[in-house]
């Protein structure tokens, strides 16, 4: 049997802070035969030169998470295609999971915040359950799907924010995800930022707006509102 081939596909936008960080430890991923799309939306920061070296591929798109995972899904070669953020870090034997995949289409890790807080540990408890209960997935928790399914369903909408679930709610309709209980770490900078419970607050309501039909472009602003 032919072994599968997994595409990491990762936006950027000004991560020279952490590319390097999060990038390192995927090169085991490379020499095992799999590969690195870095996309960067336009940094104005030392990004893509830390970034070069460390993928196979670094292409420029235009900024907006969404338009940028649809050009390095465009790009890339794999059976499946795993979205990574660039401030979140696999498990070390992510591509042992995937790979092992025979009867889900897709799916995504449990997710593990980088931050002391304690309920930091209730938030990211609440997103992995709220994921197994909806079979919708969050771009922190490193989504993976086979890369015809990516193609068929036209790939993430270019919607400024909760292009995530959008995507999920696509897949679904194929099939509920695996949900992987080998958890991806991510940060938690911007709920230590803008304080815990301030952003359980400001997520819930913007979750809920969408539900409810808002504008994506209208919660993008809230969401990046300083």
């Amino acid at each position: 049997m032919t072994k599968r081939r997994i595409s990491i596909v990762m936006p950027t936008l000004n991560e020279a802070r952490g590319i390097t960080a999060t990038l390192t430890p995927l090169q085991a991923l490379r020499h095992a035969g799999h590969e690195i799309i870095v996309v960067d939306g336009g940094s104005t920061d030392d990004t893509m030169a830390q970034a070069a070296p460390l993928a196979d591929h670094l292409l420029i798109a235009p900024s907006g998470r969404a338009r940028q995972m649809n050009a390095g899904a465009a790009a890339a070669a794999g059976d499946v295609l795993l979205f990574l953020h660039a401030d979140t870090m696999l498990p070390l034997d992510a591509a042992t999971h995937i790979i092992a995949v025979r009867n889900h289409l897709w799916g995504r890790f449990d997710v593990r915040l980088t931050g002391a807080h304690p309920l930091l540990r209730i938030v990211e408890s609440m997103m992995n359950m709220r994921s197994r209960l909806t079979g919708i997935a969050t771009g922190d928790q490193a989504l993976f799907v086979e890369r015809a399914l990516f193609l068929a369903v036209g790939g993430f909408p270019e919607q400024p924010l909760m292009e995530d679930i959008a995507l999920s709610r696509q897949l679904r309709r194929h099939g509920r995800p695996l949900c992987l209980r080998a958890k991806v770490t991510t940060s938690s900078r911007r709920w230590e930022q803008n304080g815990v419970v301030s952003t359980i607050l400001l997520m819930w309501r913007l979750r809920l707006a969408y539900f409810l039909g808002a504008d994506p472009a209208r919660l993008a602003r809230l969401y990046h509102r300083p």
